[in-house]
Order: C-alpha cells, then structure tokens, then sequence
C-alpha cells in the first residue's frame, strides 16, 4: 500500500486552476496532494494569449457575469504578483464602415471602464493616429482608435508559483506522475499514479478528489475512472506565432477581423512581438496539437490587414498551440462557446466527493479557485477561510508599481548585471532574485553560461525549486530564454540536465 497519510484533498492537474486549487487549500489548513501527467502547465496554462483580462469581446455574447468578475480580478492578480503581471495598454483601430461601429465599441469600453471596480489601470481614451506614435506600423486608412487598459502576465510562471506556494503551505507537490486509476474503498479515493520515466507506481489515498485536468479532464474520468460516453468540455485550438519586433511601441494592438474574430499584437519579451489568437474546434488527443499552414496563413493575413509591413510566414522565429478546454454549452461556433468556469460535484452514498473543474480561464483562477473551495467545504467540512486576495505569490513581496525600483535595487547589489538581464530576473522571480545570485560578486561568480542571459545558478533554482527536468522546461516554460539560445546552445543545456539527472 503506501505510507502516506489520508490527504483531505487530491488534485488531479498542474495547470492553473489545478494548482490554484492546490494553494488555496493548503492555505487554508487543508492536507492536500497535486499530481500532474507532464510538466507544470505544459498544456493550456502556457499556450494562451498571455493577458489578464476581462475580455472585452465576451461582452458580445452578453457574459457579463464572467467579465465583471475577470475585471475585477486584474488589480488584485497584479497586487499578488506584480513581477510576473503588470499593466498593458490596448490600442483598439476602427475605420467607418469597418466590423463594429464606433459607438458600439465605445459602449463596451464604457462598461469595460466601469464594470469591475478599476483603481490603478487608467481609463479608456480616444487616439488619432495622425498623431500618436499608436498610429506608424498601421496602414494610414487607420486614423482613429480606442485605448484602454488590461494586464499581461507570464502564465507558465504564475502557474509553477502556484505550485510552489502550495508546496511552502505544506502540499505534496507530484509532476512527472499521471493518475491511472482511482476508485472509491472505505469512504476514500484510491487513486495510483505512475512516475515518467522509472514507471513506479505510487498509491495515494484522499477524502475527496478534485478532477482539474484541463483538455484531459474527460480522459481522465474515461481512463483513471473507466467511464463510458464522456463528454462536458469542448476542445478549442488556439495558436500563436511569434515574429521579429514589428513596432517599438509599449503599446499592443487589437484588431477586428472580417469574420468578427479578433487578433492580439503584443510586445513580447522585448525583441519580438506575438500575435494571436486563433479559434477553432479540436478533435485529436490534446498532446499532439500544433499550428497548421491554414492557422499561420490567417495569423499573417489579419495582421497583415492592418500593418503597413505585412507580416509573412518566413518572419516567424516561434510558434505555440493550445487547447482550450470550454464547457460544452452547445454554441455553434467556438468563438462563442463560453469562456466561464463550471464546477460539478458527484457525491458518493459512502462519502469520498469527487470534484469536477471544466473550463476557466487564466484571469479568474483565484476566483474559480475560492468557489472550488466554497463546494469543497460543503463536501468534507470548512477549514480556514478564504485568504489570496491579500496574499503574494512568492518573490512578488513589492509595490504593486515598484517593478522599476526593484530592477535597480538589484542592480545596486549586482552591479555587475547588465540591465537587461537584471530586468528579467526581477520579471521570472521578483525579490527571490537574490536568493538566486547569491554571494556573486561577478559574471563568473553565476557559473556556466547555456546562452543568451542563462546561467547556471539560475538554473540551479529552476531544477531545485521549480521541479524543471527538461530543456523544454528551463527555455520554453520558466523562462523564454529559447528565444535566444542557438541551437547548439540548447543541446548544451540539454546535455547538462542529462549529466546531472544521472548523477
């Protein structure tokens, strides 16, 4: 059997409402367990469009309920972790005559500006982009444009932060471990996990069980649980490609497509700039999605409809895909398939509850997470009360506008760091930067350098702390780092996680 104690509560998933989930109740007093098949938010938690916010094109589909609370969430998600959130302008171009008319989209950044109690994020305001800096990548039939307010965030390290926060409260943190069965015995879940690579099993037993498996979570109750015609959530794609810098502003762009759809251009990891999303229904297993010609050719093209230098597949340096899991509600298109979260409880004559997550997204985690709480003390008994609204994510311990303040206060301790570097330092692991460099007092001082601003003590952190086995973690997830390693770079790194994963 195993010698672990009866956990209070067992999750099944590393995204980000799994280990949401996980932190809150750990927080509150819970024993709680966390296993994740693959690495922390390897699937849709790292493949969004990266933003908190409330979602102005739900307002279409008259999701009010989900966009007050997703407005509401941006300035208490920022307090919480100002390295890896932080403010974002929109500009927002209209041409009369073009998909939505003005007053229409000035109606929705009206409510956008007065729905969920704004503070710090400044308010929406008109451009002519004559004049505004907004207007030179943009074709000159674009005179005039919205601008209003939203977040950004660094999802695969909010969620591995999570992770980390519940571990510090006492969870028992699994990755690399995919859940193969689980049955109710004795008023309990028997659940067995299998570890990658070795292949051991390991038995763990909980009073309740709370299914937060993204896109799997219906393969989960058809594999784990054996169950038969599955079907609560709905498979969308949505890809992503990167392209060389197309504008130096600080500002990102939202732009209306011809088929009522809509695109992001976002200044990204200050080189580079992302552009997304797409939207349609998936049908294959979620682990083998990837963007298709037809998804890069609809990228390009909307861009190119608005930038005067048109964006072309041979500009991409990367490209990420993912897959939404949207609860079914049976809308016909997937861009109207609801963005909201449903919570299902299935009850037991002999106790042990299961739990349910299906859908969600990035900026109401904390929230789906409190309510998911709310059903678990209905289900085994209250413990604690709620607490992440006042808390801090670790290494977010700073003024919610003090990011600039604690890059140079690095700086004056590391003198030797070169701005950019320190800036993201400060950007992955806020005051736990520190704590990285140690006793450095030069560039040598950090140890082996994998390429662009990685070395090896930060790495260390990452293998430590951050449960990163794989190259793919390190340059891809805790960091984007692989966008500027070589690739001989890379198998550098790749070879040295090898070395000390055998030693």
């Amino acid at each position: 059997m195993t010698d672990e104690p009866i956990y209070d509560l067992f999750v099944i998933g590393g995204g980000i409402n799994g280990c949401g989930i996980a932190r809150d109740a750990a927080g509150r007093g819970y024993t709680v367990a966390l296993a994740e098949m693959n690495d922390f938010a390897s699937g849709t938690s790292s493949g969004a469009t990266k933003l908190i916010h409330g979602g102005l094109r739900y307002l279409e589909h008259y999701e009010f309920r989900l966009v007050r609370e997703a407005l509401m969430e941006r300035e208490v998600l920022w307090a919480m972790a100002p390295h890896v959130i932080w403010p974002l302008r929109f500009v927002l171009p209209f041409q009369k005559g073009g998909i939505r008319p003005a007053w229409l989209i000035r109606l929705g950044l009206f409510l956008y500006d007065h729905l969920g109690g704004r503070k710090l994020l400044p308010a929406t305001k008109t451009l002519d982009l004559r004049r505004d800096q907004a207007g030179q990548p943009l074709k000159p039939i674009f005179a005039k444009a919205f601008e209003y307010s939203d977040g950004w965030v660094d999802d695969a390290r909010m969620v591995v932060l999570n992770a980390r926060d519940a571990e510090i409260r006492g969870a028992r943190i699994y990755s690399r471990a995919r859940v193969i069965s689980a049955h109710r015995e004795n008023g309990v879940w028997v659940v067995t996990t299998k570890a990658k690579g070795s292949g051991a099993t390991t038995v763990h037993r909980a009073r309740m069980l709370v299914n937060a498996a993204g896109p799997w979570v219906d393969q989960v109750l058809a594999g784990a649980f054996g169950r038969n015609n599955v079907h609560n959530v709905r498979l969308v794609q949505g890809s992503h490609i990167i392209v060389r810098r197309k504008f130096a502003d600080k500002r990102a762009y939202f732009f209306q497509n011809p088929d009522n759809r809509i695109i992001f251009a976002i200044p990204y990891e200050g080189d580079f700039t992302l552009i997304g999303t797409t939207d349609r229904d998936y049908t294959d297993d979620p682990k083998d999605v990837k963007i298709s010609a037809e998804e890069v050719n609809y990228l390009c093209n909307a861009a190119s409809e608005y930038f005067k230098e048109p964006v072309v597949p041979d500009d991409i340096v990367w490209s990420y895909s993912a897959v939404r899991p949207l609860f079914d509600d049976g809308a016909s298109k997937a861009q109207e398939a609801t963005r909201d979260y449903v919570l299902k409880v299935e009850a037991a004559d002999d106790g042990a509850p299961l739990l349910n997550v299906f859908g969600g997204k990035l900026t109401t985690y904390r929230r789906l997470a409190e309510h998911a709480l709310e059903k678990i003390g209905e289900a085994i008994g209250v413990k604690g009360i709620a607490w992440t609204a006042g808390s801090r994510l670790p290494g977010g311990d700073f003024l919610v506008t003090g990011y600039d303040a604690t890059v140079q206060e690095l700086i004056g301790v590391y003198p030797f760091l070169e701005r950019r570097h320190a800036e993201r330092l400060i950007r992955c692991y806020g005051t736990d930067a520190k704590t990285i460099l140690g006793n450095a007092a030069t560039t040598e001082d950090l140890g082996r350098h994998f390429g662009g601003s990685l070395y090896e003590c930060e790495l260390r952190w990452l293998m430590e702390k951050e449960w990163a086995v794989t190259a793919e973690d390190v340059l891809w997830r805790r960091t984007k780092q692989g966008l500027f390693l070589s690739p001989e770079e890379a198998r550098g790194l790749e070879e040295y996680l090898g070395t000390v994963a055998a030693s």
